[in-house]
């Protein structure tokens, strides 16, 4: 198979350096009916086997729908998957865990280890200069109207939380970020007060934080922006976890695509992978070679596939 084969959402690439191997997860239409997730194995990100069941949801295991945006990371010895997940009334990131990059993975923490009480989404991994483990989530604006970016640390085996939620910014702070009209809001499952309705609704997705070679934090997260779902840049101006987080004027990607991540090739090409459109059931994987220099990232529009050069 080739990327264009596969229909699959919130791509995540994890290569594996000893196998000389890429594994591709993400939101696929079974994932989002509860059936659990599965992987995609490639050598030279070119043709891909699969699919590989990564998780299958034990009995009695809470959530029976919307199994999302699962990524996977090598992490003290082990993959730790963080996937969304919803029983019907609630969403959360919950880690599971496995020995292997393609699983089979098993859950880690007691449930989802974001607020019971809050409908959260897209927990991804961040490990800080002190080698504190923390997980960045969207508390969801399909809840609290202005969708926030939140931080907290997490616990040194992932098990469980190790500090409150931190606020890093809100999405209507964001100048490429574009407001939600009602009618475009109708179509998601709302619980929200009718005030929030009148006042704001703005959409936070999909952060993915790096490391630049210059030392500088940076965060890739989605939103609407002003030709439809998009992708930003954020950066940290003290480099660390908490901020103060920047945002850039203009999208990084600006049109119908989003919830993106980084990754380096086993050549050493840093690539951005993210999935276009955004409409089912067209959503397919997009990797763009990206340059960057004195913490600018830019997609280079001279080569939109693997092999890179």
């Amino acid at each position: 198979m080739k990327l264009s084969d596969i229909h699959i959402r919130d791509p995540f690439i994890l290569p594996v350096a000893d196998r000389a191997e890429y594994f591709l997860f993400g939101t696929t239409p079974a994932s989002t009916r509860g059936a659990g997730f599965d992987c995609y194995r490639s050598r030279s990100l070119v043709h891909w086997d699969g699919p590989i069941p990564a998780f299958r949801p034990p009995p009695g295991f809470w959530a029976t729908r919307e199994y999302w945006a699962p990524e996977v990371h090598a992490f003290a010895g082990r993959f730790f998957m963080l996937a969304t997940f919803s029983d019907g009334r609630r969403r959360g990131t919950q880690v599971l865990t496995a020995e292997r990059p393609e699983g089979p993975f098993s859950p880690w923490s007691d449930g989802p280890v974001t607020p019971a009480d809050w409908n959260c989404l897209d927990g991804t991994l961040h490990v800080d200069d002190s080698a504190i483990p923390w997980m960045v989530f969207c508390h969801e604006w399909t809840q609290i109207g202005d969708g926030a970016m939140l931080a907290m640390p997490l616990s040194s085996d992932l098990r469980q939380v190790a500090g409150p939620p931190r606020k890093l910014f809100s999405a209507s702070r964001v100048p490429w970020a574009r407001r939600l009209e009602l009618d475009e809001a109708a179509q998601y499952r709302l619980d929200i007060d009718g005030p929030a309705l009148q006042r704001e609704l703005y959409v936070t997705d999909g952060p993915f934080l790096r490391r630049l070679v210059d030392g500088s934090l940076i965060m890739l997260w989605s939103s609407q922006g002003a030709r439809g779902y998009a992708m930003g840049l954020a950066r940290s101006t003290t480099g660390s976890i908490t901020g103060l987080w920047t945002h850039d004027a203009d999208s990084l990607w600006p049109l119908d695509g989003g919830h993106g991540m980084l990754f380096r090739t086993f050549a050493g090409v840093l690539v951005l992978a993210l999935h276009q459109p955004n409409n089912a059931p067209h959503e397919r994987t997009i990797l763009r070679p990206v340059t960057e220099q004195a913490g600018v990232l830019r997609i280079r529009e001279d080569a939109t596939g693997p092999p890179f050069q």
